[in-house]
C-alpha cells in the first residue's frame, strides 16, 4: 500500500543531535542559506515536478520494512522544498509578502534531521521509481549541506567528520596509516610500497580495509604483483571514503577528493583506484570534475570491481573455478548509481560459479541499509537491523553456498546485522575471492 504523502510531517519521537552551542535562530538560518546555495535550475525542475504519487514509498527499505508513512522518500526533502518555495518558487516574492509560505522552523529541522541521516541512505531506489525523474536520494544529499551548516547532524556522524577535518581521514593521520600499514605487511609476509616518487596506479583504501578488511589490501597487492602493476599508497593521499559527502560538509569533499586527485598527477599515475567502497566511487568518480570546474581527462577513476573484470575479460588475469554457487549482493552506489552490474557477474562468471540472483537484484537491489553514513549513525541501529532482515530473507531465499558483495560498508553492515541476528552466513569479499583463485 502507497503511503499517504499528505499525512503529518512531524516524528512521533524526536531523535536529533546538535553540534555545536548557537540560538536556534541562527540554527535555522545557517540550513536555509546552505538549502539556498543548492537552488539551481536542476533541483528547481525536481522541486516543481514531485505529483504526490507516493510511488517512491514502495521503493525505500525503510518505509517496507516499517510501514512508517514518515519514512516516504518525498517527505524526506519536506523543508528544502519549503525552503526553495519561500525564496526561490515562481511566486516567492508573493509568498513571503503575504506569509503564504510555511516558514521551515528549528523543530522541523529537529524531526527532518532523522529522516535524512537515520533513514536514508542515498541509494536512489527511489529516484529509479519516480515517474517523473526526480533524482531524490540527489536532493537529500544536497539537502544535508544545509543540515551541516546548522550543526544538524548526528553524533557519531559527527564525529568521524571531525576526524576527517582534523586528522586528514576518517581513519587517523598519514602516521597511523604508515603503521597500519606496517601491521598489515607483518600479517601477511608481504611489502606494500608506500610513497613512491613515481607510479603508474594510486590505490586507496577505506577505513574498513585498515580496520577490519586487513586481508583485501593483501589480496590486491597479490593481484598487482601477478599483473606487473607499478602502483603505491600514499600516506598524504589514502582516503577513499569521503566523509564530506556523506555528512554535508562539502568543503571537506572538494579538499578529499582534490587530494587524490592531486597526489597522483604529481606522481604521474594514470590511474587512481579505489577499493572496495561504494561512496567513495561516487565522491571520486562522479563528482571529481566539479570542484576543477573541468573534466578530469589525464586520469582514470577506477574501483576494484570494474579493474578486476577488465583484466580478466582482456585475459591479463586469470583465475580458476571456485566452488559452489553464490549470489551477490548489489551495492547502491557502484551499480544502481555507478554503472557496474556488469562487471561483478563477469567475474563470478569467470571463477565459474553458479549464479543465483536475489529476488531483487542488480538495479533493482535493495540496499544493504547501512550507505550514506547511516552505518556511521549509532542511534540508527534499529532501523538498520530492519533493512538486514530484509535482505537476510531474499539471501536466504537462494539457496546459494557463497554470499559475495564488493562494498567494504556492505560487509560491515551485513557482518554487525549477522551478529545481532545470530545469522551464520558469511558475508565475502569479491576481491578477496578473485584473490584466492589465482590460476597458477
Amino acid at each position: 500500500m502507497t503511503a499517504p504523502i499528505q499525512s503529518a510531517f512531524k516524528t512521533s519521537a524526536r531523535s536529533f543531535d546538535q553540534q555545536g552551542d548557537v540560538p536556534d535562530v541562527e540554527r535555522v538560518e545557517a540550513a536555509m542559506e546552505g538549502f539556498a546555495v543548492e537552488f539551481g535550475a536542476r533541483s528547481e525542475a525536481y522541486m516543481n515536478s514531485c505529483v504526490r504519487c507516493g510511488l517512491c514509498a514502495e521503493a525505500c527499505h525503510f518505509y517496507l520494512t516499517t510501514g512508517e508513512a514518515k519514512y516516504t522518500p518525498i517527505h524526506k526533502i519536506k523543508p528544502f522544498e519549503e525552503a526553495y518555495q519561500r525564496t526561490r518558487g515562481a511566486f516567492a516574492p508573493l509568498a513571503r509578502l503575504f506569509n503564504m509560505a510555511p516558514r521551515v522552523k528549528i523543530d522541523d529541522l529537529q524531526d527532518w534531521e532523522e529522516l535524512i541521516y537515520d533513514s536514508c541512505t542515498l541509494c536512489g531506489r527511489c529516484t529509479m521509481a519516480c515517474p517523473m525523474g526526480i533524482d531524490i536520494a540527489e536532493l537529500v544529499k544536497e539537502a544535508r549541506h544545509g543540515m551541516y551548516q546548522a550543526g544538524l547532524m548526528p553524533e557519531r556522524l559527527a564525529q568521524i567528520t571531525r576526524n576527517a577535518e582534523t586528522k586528514h581521514s576518517p581513519f587517523g593521520s598519514p602516521d597511523d596509516f604508515i603503521a597500519a600499514i606496517s601491521e598489515i605487511e607483518a600479517e601477511f609476509d608481504i611489502k606494500l610500497p608506500v610513497d613512491k616518487p613515481k607510479a603508474a596506479l594510486l590505490f586507496t583504501l577505506a577505513p574498513g580495509e585498515l580496520e577490519e578488511h586487513h586481508a583485501s589490501v593483501a589480496s590486491a597487492a597479490r593481484i598487482f604483483e601477478r599483473l606487473g602493476v607499478d602502483w603505491t599508497f600514499s600516506s598524504q593521499a589514502f582516503e577513499a571514503t569521503n566523509f564530506g559527502y556523506l555528512s554535508g560538509n562539502t568543503d571537506l569533499q572538494a579538499e578529499l577528493t582534490c587530494r587524490l586527485i592531486d597526489k597522483a598527477r604529481e606522481i604521474g599515475a594514470t590511474t587512481i583506484l579505489l577499493p572496495e567502497c561504494g561512496h567513495a566511487w561516487g565522491a571520486a568518480r562522479w563528482e571529481a570534475a566539479k570542484w576543477y570546474e573541468e573534466p578530469i581527462n589525464d586520469l582514470r577513476v577506477m574501483h576494484m570491481t570494474e579493474f578486476l573484470a577488465e583484466h580478466i575479460q582482456d585475459g591479463t588475469l586469470k583465475v580458476s573455478s571456485a566452488a559452489g554457487s553464490a549470489t551477490f549482493h548489489d551495492p547502491c552506489q557502484i551499480v544502481r548509481r555507478g554503472g557496474l552490474g556488469g562487471a561483478p557477474r563477469v567475474i563470478l562468471k569467470a571463477l565459474g560459479m553458479e549464479l543465483h540472483e536475489l529476488e531483487d537484484h542488480g538495479e533493482e537491489s535493495f540496499c544493504c541499509g547501512g550507505g550514506g553514513g547511516v552505518l556511521a549513525n549509532a542511534r540508527a541501529e534499529p532501523l538498520r537491523l530492519k533493512a538486514f532482515e530484509l535482505k537476510r530473507r531474499q539471501v536466504d531465499a537462494t539457496g546459494a553456498d557463497h554470499f559475495v558483495t564488493s562494498c567494504g560498508q556492505c560487509r560491515l553492515q551485513f557482518t554487525k546485522g549477522a551478529v545481532s541476528t545470530n545469522w551464520s552466513k558469511k558475508i565475502e569479499s569479491l576481491l578477496e575471492l578473485v584473490a584466492a583463485n589465482l590460476s597458477k
